[in-house]
């Protein structure tokens, strides 16, 4: 901006106009609005008054005006996304201006730093809907609910949508060992253990792993680290904040931490072999899943038919564990040498896991806005699914 003085000059971290614009001269206020826009993972621009220019003061997707400066925005032009903050949000003054200029809010910091955080994270990010989120959750140990989760991310980033698989059982040997990617740079779960508050859902996606065109959350390959029910609960929301899909392996004991996904999943499946026993341990998984979320289905599975040796059918299998019916899962040949020699679950196109899961996304897909409300609706749904391990 050559020519202009320095007060009017926009001082840029960067050449991108999809940064948050903060307008102050109080440098102590600068300081705290630079920090929170830290805290929510965006890189700000900064001016000392609103730019003269209307396309730039248009541009930004939310803008921050120090209360020193709101005496300055008569001849900004009235945008949605403007918010002023200060220290004092009863200053009749700088009331008066916010309501001149259509303000969304008069802010006082620091108590409304979270509210603030989160309000700049969103207008960076983007708001738009959440992911559909999917917990898998096995009845019994080795049902093959890892195999599952894997082989429903791989096919729903197969059509293109956005997703993002998450391991949440720190027991269950790691999902980028089943997808063939333990070798693969980015974070796994102990560097998000002291996640608290915001996580930028951008941020996080890409410092995973991208395994079959889609983001991976596991486990390293040292010992056992804990993850705090706050840092479940950050990195979740961070994840359904981007959209798409995502798609979390839990393990089958509910603690705090696996209460905390359970709350941000929107279906929960329950894979089932149709056997007695597993039918038995499914009732007391299903007891404390139910618990803490309200959509939870069985995905019954195991050789069906003639040659089944008075196994129980799916919707008896349903049925005994007291849970509504999403699929049936058969038997598929092969599939644990597949998985031994490092195909990815559900690689198989003709496959019976495969279809499964094509099925299961097509459903979803079909029901638009009301996917989550879909995954159960067709009760005759049947694919195979066998020789799966954890």
């Amino acid at each position: 901006m050559s020519g202009s003085t320095t007060s009017d000059q926009l001082v840029r971290n960067g050449g991108e106009r999809d940064r948050p614009l903060l307008v102050t001269e109080d440098e102590e206020l600068l300081d705290d609005l630079l920090r929170l826009c830290a805290a929510a993972g965006a890189l700000p621009e900064v001016a000392h008054r609103p730019p003269r220019r209307t396309a730039e003061w248009q541009a930004a997707p939310l803008v921050v005006v120090g209360a020193d400066c709101a005496d300055r925005l008569s001849g900004a032009g009235r945008r949605a996304g403007v918010i002023i903050a200060g220290r004092d949000a009863d200053d009749v003054a700088v009331l008066r201006q916010a309501v001149a200029v259509g303000a969304e809010r008069v802010l006082a910091l620091p108590d409304g730093e979270r509210w603030l955080v989160d309000r700049i994270a969103d207008a960076v990010e983007g708001a738009g809907p959440p992911a559909l989120t999917v917990g898998v959750i096995g009845g019994r140990g080795g049902a093959g609910a890892s195999t599952l989760a894997a082989a429903l991310a791989v096919a729903a980033a197969r059509t293109g949508e956005r997703t993002l698989l998450v391991d949440g059982d720190p027991l269950g040997g790691g999902l980028d060992v089943l997808l063939g990617g333990e070798q693969e740079k980015g974070l796994r779960w102990p560097a998000f253990a002291e996640s608290r508050g915001r996580v930028a859902g951008g941020a996080l996606a890409e410092s995973l792993p991208r395994l079959h065109s889609l983001r991976v959350l596991s486990w390293d390959r040292g010992a056992e680290v804990a993850i705090p029910p706050p840092a479940m609960r950050a990195v979740l929301a961070a994840a359904r904040r981007r959209g798409g899909v995502v798609v979390v392996d839990l393990p089958r004991r509910v603690d705090r931490t696996v209460a905390e996904a359970l709350a941000q999943v929107d279906v929960g499946l329950l894979l089932v072999p149709a056997e007695l026993r597993a039918v038995a341990a499914a009732r007391r998984v299903a007891d404390g899943v139910r618990a803490e979320l309200g959509d939870v289905r069985v995905v019954a599975c195991g050789p069906p038919g003639p040659g089944s040796g008075g196994r129980p059918t799916a919707q008896e299998v349903a049925r005994l564990v007291g849970l509504p019916l999403a699929g049936e899962l058969l038997w598929e040949a092969g599939l644990s040498e597949d998985l031994a020699r490092g195909r990815v679950p559900g690689g198989r196109a003709r496959g019976p896991l495969a279809r499964f899961c094509t099925g299961f996304w097509t459903r979803v897909r079909a029901a638009g806005p009301d996917a989550a409300a879909a995954v159960g609706a067709d009760r005759g749904a049947t694919s195979e699914l066998g020789g799966a391990a954890e």
